[in-house]
């Protein structure tokens, strides 16, 4: 993993539309104290380090790989108010009530154990402390999945994949279950173009983030003729709807 924490410059590319939906939003103060939950190789963690100078700023990620290059950044900016947790986000070695605001871009999308890790931070927010987290939704890359629908036979498998995405009553759900107070505070979308199939397949990003995942519902030859499909029509378009949700600890 560390040749991909070195080598992850598509994470701000994917990263950045959701977190501006938390950047537009998130309360900078001086002298807070912020946690960034899956901050990964620190695009969101740097930004609020350097656009709150005065505030406290805590990376917490299982990655240490990823993390090591945040450290590496935070010592070539001058930081001084980063810290970093190579830590799961489950148990966050952090006093209760301690915390002004934790924001997590695109992190629940990789959470396990979401429930506990939203509760976890409930606990380390004080009363009237602020969760922002952003994440992509159901309905994401549609275009691709209407195609591959029509390539496969059997649609079980397809329909869980695709209906593991985030919802936004699904999401609420969540944050209301951790004991906050929960409101969607933004929405959006971004697309992504590409040539056509092969440059989709042969994407870094696509063969990072979602070719394995692809492989577990289709076999192959599926997955050829579905880039054979795009190879026809030319120019591809993949929307990507995102959200930004808000908890408020009573």
């Amino acid at each position: 993993m560390s040749e991909v924490a070195d080598n992850y410059d598509e994470l701000s590319l994917w990263s950045a539309p959701f977190g501006q939906l938390i950047l537009e939003r998130v309360p900078l103060r001086r002298g807070q104290t912020i946690v960034d939950i899956g901050a990964g190789t620190g695009f969101l963690t740097i930004e609020l380090a350097q656009r709150s100078a005065a505030a406290r700023v805590i990376a917490v990620d299982p990655w240490a790989e990823a993390m090591e290059v945040l450290r590496r950044k935070v010592a070539y900016l001058g930081l001084t108010n980063v810290e970093l947790l190579v830590s799961d986000a489950a148990v966050l070695d952090l006093p209760s009530g301690s915390v002004d605001v934790v924001v997590s871009n695109l992190g629940i999308n990789n959470f396990d154990n979401a429930e506990t890790v939203l509760t976890e931070c409930h606990r380390v927010l004080r009363p009237g402390g602020r969760l922002l987290l952003s994440t992509n939704l159901v309905g994401h890359m549609s275009e691709f999945y209407d195609v591959l629908r029509e390539v496969l036979d059997d649609h079980e498998q397809l329909d869980a994949h695709v209906s593991h995405r985030a919802t936004r009553d699904g999401t609420l759900a969540l944050l209301t279950g951790a004991g906050f107070s929960a409101s969607v505070s933004g929405t959006g979308s971004f697309t992504m173009r590409f040539a056509d199939g092969t440059a989709l397949f042969d994407h870094y990003f696509i063969k990072l983030g979602f070719l394995d995942g692809w492989r577990t519902i289709a076999t192959a030859e599926e997955l050829t003729a579905v880039e054979e499909e795009f190879n026809r029509h030319g120019e591809i378009s993949l929307t990507i709807p995102m959200a930004c949700f808000e908890g408020v600890r009573g």
